[in-house]
């Protein structure tokens, strides 16, 4: 899946602007763009040295495409490992298509998507765990996202484990060694040593699949369904959480017929908030499939608001409805709405109902709002992103990609046996099948186990030009 010539493709957003940047890589890259690129200081872009950028003229033929900077990387000392060559040219779709017409005509090749990281990965100059961080990096939206991610792409917990697999190998080819002494009842691995090794990974492992749930939500944005009675307010809450009207407001319940979507980032972690259909039985067939959306939606939420107005809701209706949507790993806020407009009896308060019995009443959070009143949205969000907050882990390392889940959670599985084995005495033969396993899995992260097929299906995510 290879190739071996040189690549070129466009590295800055699709459409016109005042700058583009074009990139190609291959050993005869500094070669193709010196064959129509004249420098200000008449040298030739072969002679000069790496890491230098140069002023000029790009050429098709004898027609002056346009003024440039070009920047020349030599290899190894380059983000490919090859040399490279970037070409910062004004940004009309015209140019555009004339300078990729010029190299593709002089042998270069459009780049797929990643294959300039893919080569950067095939070079040695990151391991497979940077380089999917790479596109984490680009693709993050929120500052926790790219904490993650920039964590990730300067080695983060994957050094880590390649120095524990690492012992894992060197235990493995002793345990070998064994074998070809068997006759002789010769015992080269420190069985005690492995031991502490396997309780070290163990629970390395094991506190990086436990921030898994942190690091996915953070990643894609930590979905938060806000369902409730129609005319509970649920899209007035949207539309003071958004500080626009997204949602239409109406008296008239069974207003939302659909789901509404936004996101809005709280102390840098985007969230996205879902108005939902209001909870009744209808015979409207439009609401219904409102009604059946939303509860699709609550099922996919890491974050469920029930919104109820106070004036209207009862604690046994409250408790019905949250009992329904009960879910483990999701966390349920309940929100009184409409306190602005309170006209209950004062001898009975529903929210000191609610909390004197929160044990019947599987809810995480409590917090009342008027939607009209700035100060109780923002305590919402606190409340909201300190729930989040809740599973956050120790420390910085945290993993957001499943892929790296899974070959944890494999790895875990053969560090568990490899434990059992030896409390049971087997023999290295058969411990050594366990050993080997942990090692492949582990090795699935960093790379030093793939396959075309699993390099394919990494950066044919990639955005084009990286």
């Amino acid at each position: 899946m290879y190739n071996q010539g040189t690549i070129i493709a466009k590295a800055s957003a699709a459409g016109s602007s005042a700058i583009c940047l074009f990139r190609l890589s291959g050993s005869d890259s500094i070669k193709m763009v010196s064959m129509c690129f004249k420098a200000k200081s008449k040298k030739k872009l072969n002679d000069q040295k790496g890491n230098t950028v140069h002023l000029g003229t790009l050429h098709l033929d004898e027609r002056t495409l346009d003024e440039v900077l070009v920047t020349v990387f030599k290899a190894p000392h380059s983000y490919t490992g090859e040399n490279i060559v970037e070409i910062s040219c004004h940004g009309s779709n015209f140019i555009q298509e004339e300078i990729l017409r010029l190299f593709i005509a002089k042998g270069a090749q459009h780049a797929k998507p990643g294959e300039f990281t893919l080569r950067a990965f095939l070079n040695k100059k990151m391991d497979l765990s940077q380089a999917e961080a790479v596109a984490d990096l680009i693709a993050s939206e929120s500052k926790a996202a790219h904490e993650i991610a920039i964590n990730q792409m300067r080695g983060g917990y994957a050094d880590e484990i390649c120095q524990l697999r690492q012992k894992l190998l060197d235990f493995a080819s002793l345990i070998t060694l064994e074998l070809d002494f068997a006759e002789e009842d010769v015992a080269f691995a420190d069985r005690v040593a492995l031991k502490d090794l396997i309780d070290s990974l163990q629970s390395k492992i094991k506190s990086l699949l436990d921030s898994f749930q942190y690091g996915s939500v953070i990643k894609k944005g930590v979905p938060v369904a806000i369902v409730g009675k129609p005319n509970a307010g649920k899209s007035s809450l949207l539309n003071a959480l958004l500080k626009e009207d997204r949602a239409i407001v109406s008296e008239i319940p069974g207003t939302t017929r659909d789901t509404i979507e936004d996101t809005v980032t709280i102390s840098g972690i985007e969230f996205r908030f879902i108005d939902t259909a209001g909870l009744r039985e209808t015979k409207d067939q439009i609401e219904a499939l409102g009604v059946a959306k939303a509860k699709e939606k609550v099922d996919l939420a890491k974050v469920m608001i029930y919104l109820f107005d106070t004036n209207d809701a009862t604690f046994h209706e409250i408790k019905a409805a949250l009992d329904g949507f009960k879910r483990e790993g999701m966390k349920m806020i309940l929100v009184e709405n409409k306190t602005d407009l309170i006209h209950r009896p004062k001898k009975f308060s529903l929210k000191k109902a609610l909390k004197e019995d929160s044990a019947k009443i599987p809810f995480d959070a409590f917090c009342s709002i008027s939607t009209f009143e700035p100060n109780s949205i923002e305590q919402l969000k606190i409340i909201i992103y300190n729930q989040i907050k809740k599973d956050a882990v120790q420390g910085d390392i945290v993993i957001s990609n499943a892929r790296h889940y899974q070959a944890l959670k494999n790895a875990l599985g053969a560090i568990i046996n490899i434990k059992e084995g030896l409390k049971n005495e087997l023999s290295g033969d058969l411990i050594s099948v366990h050993i080997n396993e942990a090692i492949h899995f582990l090795g699935e992260i960093s790379g030093e186990i793939t396959n075309d097929e699993m390099l394919g299906n990494i950066f044919s995510k990639f955005c084009i030009g990286k």
